[in-house]
């Protein structure tokens, strides 16, 4: 896999790289707030954890059930100007956020911000797609999520002197700032002119998309990408966790993982979308994922094996490169296979419908890494990779199924 030229990090089409810009913008902002998100709860709000993890978790539910209708709701209204109103009701939510005293108040707020950042994601797909044409659509998604990356930790680094500074007014400028980020992205995002018309419905019940959706084959390319998205909660929580209890690597060794991981996806995610040029490309991807992840999950059990510090901090180091390359592969693969096997009339349901895998995974992986997987030791670990080896195998007669599917619709609509 060669490193591409610097113009290859750059959109085709003038739509893409201010899309492009945008994405960053309202990184930086996402990056600010939660780099100072839990101080800010406690100190400012004044929750305690226990609080703190309920209303998250409250509100994670919440999204879970709205985003199909509000993908049902961008059908009628257009994805860009969908994800125009959701940039809006972001930031309208952090400023009130800011302010936010006691349980109830940061619950309530939680909970409306979770319905617009559930949805924010499909929509940035639909939008990204709709910015260039064919086979460049999953590179700019890639060249999107680079530069996002890029946008996150900026806004760590802006958040740093906010929070040494520990007042709670400094805790405010965070939130505030993060709101000011999306109003940003918003006015930007709304000059931009899409390369593709979307198709739109006229005539969308929100609900009744949700309640009328029958296509089981899609839902089965969900789940699997659901499954594979643990990588996401593997990454945040299970890689940490699992370092400071099973092995004898120092912590100062930790943050180490999280850079490369950083590192690799920024250089190598615009590569790696080359994947998808070829023919099944995006279904070799989405294998290769899963069974990247396979062997990553058996790396982690190896390695709390007896052994020095050195040996297990390289094999930690392996199953981080393994995670990273799986959740790079995982990522175009579901791009491009969610976007094409998407109607072209109901792109904003079937995408929304498609990030509920993901969304779905956010809500039980947390629980299921440390309270199932870490907690049986190796045996978890190992279990764990025969879940992402099933999925993986489980790639190709899904989306061949899907394929088979679309061929009589295909030939119905032929001229």
């Amino acid at each position: 896999m060669r490193l591409p030229s610097p113009k290859e990090y750059i959109p085709a089409t003038p739509a893409g790289r201010s899309f492009a810009v945008t994405s960053l913008i309202n990184a930086i902002g996402t990056g600010l707030y939660l780099a100072g998100s839990a101080v800010f709860f406690v100190r400012s709000v004044g929750l305690t954890t226990s609080q703190v993890g309920f209303g998250l978790a409250l509100s994670g539910v919440v999204g879970f059930l709205t985003t199909v209708p509000i993908g049902a709701l961008a059908d009628r209204l257009g994805a860009k100007p969908t994800l125009v109103g959701l940039q809006l009701w972001r930031a309208g939510g952090f400023v009130a956020l800011a302010f936010a005293q006691g349980m109830v108040s940061f619950t309530v707020i939680s909970c409306c911000l979770a319905a617009a950042e559930a949805a924010t994601q499909p929509m940035t797909q639909a939008v990204a797609s709709a910015t260039t044409e064919g086979t460049d659509r999953t590179r700019t998604m890639a060249i999107v999520r680079t530069v996002r990356n890029v946008g996150f930790s900026l806004g760590a680094l802006l958040a740093a002197p906010l929070l040494a500074a520990d007042r709670v007014w400094t805790y405010r400028g965070i939130v505030l700032g993060t709101a000011a980020a999306f109003v940003l992205s918003a006015a930007m995002l709304s000059r931009v002119r899409t390369a593709t018309a979307a198709t739109v419905q006229k005539k969308v019940n929100p609900l009744a998309a949700l309640r009328d959706f029958r296509d089981w084959r899609y839902l089965l390319l969900t789940a699997l990408n659901g499954v594979l998205n643990l990588h996401t909660t593997i990454l945040a929580v299970g890689l940490s966790l699992w370092a400071i209890q099973a092995t004898d690597v120092p912590a100062a060794f930790l943050p180490v993982l999280i850079l490369i991981n950083t590192v690799m996806s920024i250089v190598l995610q615009v590569p790696v979308s080359r994947m998808v040029e070829r023919e099944r490309g995006a279904e070799r991807a989405l294998r290769m994922g899963g069974f990247a992840l396979t062997l990553c999950c058996l790396a982690l059990a190896l390695s709390a094996a007896p052994s020095s510090a050195l040996t297990a901090a390289a094999v930690l180091l392996a199953a981080c490169v393994l995670l990273t390359f799986g959740e790079m592969w995982q990522a175009v693969g579901g791009w491009e296979l969610s976007y094409d096997f998407a109607p072209e009339d109901r792109k904003g349901v079937y995408l929304s419908v498609f990030s509920l895998g993901n969304t779905g995974q956010r809500i039980v992986g947390p629980a299921l890494i440390t309270s199932v997987v870490i907690a049986a030791g190796p045996a978890g670990w190992i279990g764990l990779a025969v879940l992402f080896g099933l999925a993986a195998l489980l790639v190709r007669p899904v989306t061949r199924t899907l394929s088979a599917a679309r061929l009589p619709v295909e030939k119905e609509v032929a001229p």
